[in-house]
């Protein structure tokens, strides 16, 4: 169970990483009628949440700035955002990054009680689990995004 958490984390985080190969950046800030956000967004938006719910960001991590949670964090907007925001590169350096530290963290890690629930979850094994969930769902969401501009240039060519 514990070694299978962190094989579907890894498993999750690499076709995420798979999802970055050959993004453009002016892509990635397109934000199609309908949605919310753009995929730059999503992109730091799983980054800053898998670190604030593993690591403890921004309290008890320093791995990213701390700026990240004015452009990334839930209710956040790219229509809000001001000044220099991460380039891809910087942001797929920086899941990379993370992978490999969840990858060292300690298999007892998965068994710890959490201090108080985080949606009804117990452990921190549980909230890996989540983590899992919740950055497959916007990679859903950057596949959906993604189809739409590629149908808009091609409708335009």
């Amino acid at each position: 169970m514990n070694q299978l958490t962190i094989q579907n984390f890894e498993l999750a985080r690499s076709i995420f990483l798979k999802q970055l190969d050959g993004m453009d950046e002016a892509a990635a800030d397109i934000q199609p009628h309908g949605f919310n956000n753009n995929i730059r967004w999503h992109i730091g938006h799983v980054l800053t949440t898998a670190e604030y719910f593993m690591f403890g960001f921004p309290k008890h991590s320093a791995n990213l700035p701390t700026r990240y949670v004015e452009l990334f964090n839930r209710g956040t907007s790219p229509a809000d955002w001001k000044g220099e925001v991460p380039t891809l590169k910087e942001l797929k350096q920086q899941l990379e990054e993370q992978l490999a530290r969840v990858k060292e963290m300690p298999e007892e890690r998965l068994f710890e009680k959490l201090e108080k629930p985080v949606f009804n979850l117990n452990t921190f094994g549980e909230l890996v689990n989540f983590t899992v969930f919740h950055e497959t769902n916007h990679l859903g969401q950057m596949h959906a995004i993604k189809r739409i501009i590629e149908n808009q240039t091609a409708k335009q060519a």
